[in-house]
Parts: C-alpha cells; sequence; structure tokens
C-alpha cells in the first residue's frame, strides 16, 4: 500500500509551513504531498489565511525534486476549466511531470459566500464537473498542432489551440472522490485515473468501490485501470500517551479517532490499513492535521510504512 501526505492549509498555514511538510514528506519516502482546495477555515480563524493551492502547488514543484504533488480535490466551482487546464499543465512542467488533478463539484457553500463565488444547485455542480473533466481532459488529449472543440450546457470552446500540454503523457493523473452511488462512479469510470473515498468506514469502502468497478463495465473499460484510494485521518503515537497528546493538538478525542481513522499506535495503524486494503485500496492519504509536527511523519515512516 502507497501512503501520501494529506494536508488542509486553510486550517491555517503558511506556504513555508506547507514547504516543511512536503520536503519531509519527500526524505522520509511519501508517495506523495497532497493539498485540500479551500479558501475558509471549518472551525476556528484560519488565520493566517487561505494559500491558493496551485499557486502553492507551483511553488513545491520548483522547491520539492521528487515528490508527487497534487489536490484532494479542486473544486470545479472554483476556476474555469480552460484556465485550469493551463494552470495544471503549468505546474507538471515546473515539476517535470510530478503533478495529479483530484476534481470535484464543490460542496462548502459558507466559503464561496465569503469570497464571492457562485455556488449553484447541487445538480448544476455536478453537470458543471462533468463538463470540466471533459473539457480539461479533451484539451490535454488534444495532438500538437490540432485544435480543440467542445459544446456543452455550461462551457463551450472553438478553436482552442488546447496549449500549453502537460510533461505526463499522457496527461496527469485524474482524480475523482466522493460517495455518490450513482453519479459518482460513473464520473470516475469515465473520466479517472484513480478513485478515492474521504472519511468513510472499509465496510462502505467496499460496497462503493464495487459500484465504481460496476460503472467501468458499463462502459465497457477495464475497472483494473484505475486506483482505488482511501482519506483518512492520521493520529499515530510511539505509545498510548503521544497517541493523546495529538489527538489533543487537533481537539480530537483518541477512541473517536481509532474508530474513524488511521489512529493509534504504530501496530494499531497498520491494522487498520490492513482493512482498508483488504476491502480494495492499495493507495490512502493521511490526513496531517498538526502541519507543525513534523515527528509525526517520521512515525509513519519508521514504524508503519515498513509493514503495509
Amino acid at each position: 500500500m502507497e501512503l501520501r501526505v494529506f494536508t488542509e492549509p486553510q486550517q491555517g498555514a503558511t506556504y513555508d509551513d506547507l514547504l516543511a511538510v512536503a520536503i519531509t514528506a519527500e526524505a522520509m519516502g511519501f508517495g506523495a504531498f497532497f493539498r485540500s482546495d479551500h479558501y475558509l477555515a471549518m472551525g476556528g480563524n484560519g488565520e493566517p489565511g487561505p494559500t491558493d493551492a496551485w499557486i502553492s502547488l507551483a511553488g513545491l514543484a520548483r522547491d520539492t525534486d521528487t515528490i508527487r504533488l497534487g489536490t484532494l480535490v479542486t473544486s470545479a466551482t472554483f476556476r474555469l476549466p480552460g484556465p485550469l487546464a493551463i494552470a495544471v499543465a503549468n505546474v507538471d512542467q515546473m515539476s517535470q511531470g510530478r503533478v495529479e488533478l483530484g476534481l470535484g463539484a464543490g460542496w462548502f457553500d459558507e466559503e464561496h459566500t465569503a469570497y464571492g463565488i457562485p455556488f449553484p444547485p447541487t445538480g448544476e455542480r455536478f453537470d458543471r464537473l462533468e463538463e470540466s473533466l471533459e473539457l480539461i481532459t479533451g484539451l490535454w488529449a488534444t495532438p500538437p498542432g490540432r485544435t480543440f472543440d467542445f459544446a456543452g450546457d455550461h462551457f463551450s470552446v472553438k478553436d482552442s489551440p488546447a496549449l500549453p500540454k502537460p510533461m505526463q503523457r499522457p496527461r496527469p493523473p485524474v482524480i475523482v472522490g466522493g460517495r455518490g452511488a450513482r453519479r459518482t462512479p460513473r464520473l470516475a469510470a469515465r473520466f479517472a485515473d484513480e478513485y478515492n473515498i474521504p472519511f468513510d468506514t472499509p465496510e462502505f469502502t467496499r460496497d462503493q468501490f464495487a459500484r465504481v468497478r460496476r460503472a467501468c463495465i458499463d462502459l465497457g473499460r477495464d475497472p483494473a485501470e484505475l486506483v482505488y484510494s482511501n482519506a483518512l485521518v492520521l493520529c499515530v503515537g510511539r505509545d498510548d500517551a503521544e497517541v493523546r497528546r495529538r489527538a489533543a493538538a487537533i481537539g480530537r478525542d483518541p477512541e473517536e479517532l481509532r474508530a474513524t481513522g488511521v489512529a493509534g499506535t504504530a501496530d494499531e495503524a497498520v491494522d487498520v490499513l490492513g482493512r482498508y486494503a483488504e476491502a480494495g485500496a492499495s493507495r490512502v492519504y493521511l490526513q496531517l492535521l498538526d502541519l507543525a509536527d513534523l515527528d509525526h511523519l517520521a512515525v509513519v515512516a519508521d514504524r508503519v510504512m515498513p509493514q503495509v
């Protein structure tokens, strides 16, 4: 199982905070550094304020060397799909081909209100997500020297030169995630290279992965082409006292974290990850909420990673 680091900078983090975590994760052998794409804290004041996901990833593309970088997930409500395709391709070039794009419909109404971003109803948001996925992947797939056209209900493109091209071929990996029973699996089957389930149980994971596999078969796609992953909060310590200290630092109860995340001692964490592996996950994004606690990553790298 591949372990990746997943951060929530909207809760309060500078670019330098993110860089310290990314460099540490890179040195310790984690598969990737990912960040959320949010503009408003979910609890707390969020000081010093949010960092833009793709601007910060552009900086990390130049300030790191080998670790993969991406979003879990970029909100389709935040950016027009054409400019987003350009931005991701630029960052892919800047990183020498290390970028991945997670893209979702958007859900956090309050952050849209706080920063003047339109927030359509759920159905329209998913329509826009579907068109964004089709448009972005279509731009990247257009051969050099050819143009790209797309006519949708929300976005249309005519005679686009479909530039720039990302470094990765055929494209940067695309991640679709969520718990929806019908439309989300279809979008993953049609567009994604990876399907991710955020913060849910092994039992739900098993059932939802099965829905995605069935959606792939319905579209004539081999389900084995997708990577299947989970995102789970991290709270691991060398002993119970360290677990309690880390839980207190993020305002959570240790037993609640043990029930819902990758939490406890290293042996407990290995057991949890094993249950997700049995449910079909080959990759887990470990949500690191205390970005100042770099030793947390050391515990996982030294005591958990070698066992999974």
